[in-house]
């Protein structure tokens, strides 16, 4: 997610703190992670201005900043098969739609769309069992 998105990003990290308050209720203890793929634009207060102002609960949901801009490329390629890419002097950043589960051992296990028809319940219940 980037901050200064002008499409999926603030739909997709209400719909995670949605998922957050359903994790909450359940008593589930699960950690969220958001990379931002604009790390030279998104600083700390940045990211917790935009999470805030979404819904975020930052007790187990950190907002990640601080690297490259190839470093968050190549992660996203590596770990998620995913892309994230910001053009040379562009102010968007082309990058994934999903939600990804991953286990304790940091494997990506399984993921969801994040943007619309986003499968609540299905994450829920799947965090439980990877919880467990």
């Amino acid at each position: 997610m980037f901050t200064s998105c002008t499409t999926v990003c603030p739909p997709m990290t209400r719909n995670m703190a949605k998922i957050q308050d359903m994790l909450k209720e359940e008593g589930i203890e699960a950690e969220i992670v958001s990379f931002s793929v604009d790390p030279k634009v998104d600083t700390p207060e940045k990211l917790k201005k935009f999470a805030s102002a979404q819904g975020a609960d930052f007790n187990n949901w950190t907002f990640v900043t601080g690297y490259t801009q190839d470093k968050i490329e190549s992660f996203a390629k590596e770990s998620f098969h995913t892309i994230a890419d910001k053009p040379e002097g562009a102010d968007q950043v082309a990058h994934g739609s999903q939600f990804f589960l991953v286990n304790q051992e940091g494997k990506v296990v399984k993921y969801y769309r994040g943007a619309s028809e986003v499968p609540f319940e299905q994450i829920v219940e799947d965090v439980k069992i990877v919880a467990n």
